[in-house]
């Protein structure tokens, strides 16, 4: 037997909005459900996220924690299975997967061994995953190792040039006046 709590509207049904805030007559008129003044009654009524009504917020009261590494070298990681798109005996560099879209920004390449290889390949990048190796291997390729890659130094760390000529070095000072 059906009891109430097993109903359900039809699938697809759509109930249509109560309107409030449209005279005495009405249901929700008055405050139209929104309680007694206050910020929640206004309109554009919003808290920030994590406003405790003036209390010290959590993400305050919690200390802080580590620090972010500005030398960190992020990779592009390209999983094995990605690789079956090209030809058996074909040579994989990262500018060859940058060209197919497989690494879009300008960091040192990772493989890693999601996926099964079914093509012989030589795959060329910065750094593998031991996974990576073993499949590639046992597939009949081979693994080439790059040198790392020189990632851009932050602005802070380049040296600064001198105005117009490119080259490194002193700032030009202005003359010195005395006499």
């Amino acid at each position: 037997m059906v009891e109430l709590h097993q109903l359900s509207p039809p699938r697809g049904s759509r109930k249509k909005p109560q309107r409030v805030g449209r005279g005495i007559g009405a249901r929700k008129s008055k405050t139209a459900g929104r309680g007694n003044k206050g910020q929640l009654s206004r309109s554009g009524r919003r808290r920030r996220p994590g406003f405790e009504g003036g209390q010290m917020p959590l993400h305050r009261r919690l200390p802080k924690r580590g620090f972010t590494n500005i030398f960190r070298t992020g990779h592009e990681v390209v999983n094995v299975a990605e690789l079956n798109g090209f030809a058996a005996g074909a040579r994989v560099t990262p500018e060859e997967l940058r060209a197919r879209g497989l690494v879009r920004r300008p960091l040192p390449v990772k493989i890693l061994g999601d996926g099964e290889l079914k093509v012989k390949l030589t795959v060329a990048a910065h750094a593998f995953s031991a996974s990576a190796k073993e499949k590639i291997e046992k597939a009949g390729g081979k693994v080439e190792v790059l040198g790392p890659a020189v990632p851009p130094a932050p602005a802070a760390l380049r040296p600064r040039t001198i105005e117009g000529s490119g080259q490194a070095g002193e700032q030009p000072r202005a003359p010195e006046s005395g006499a």
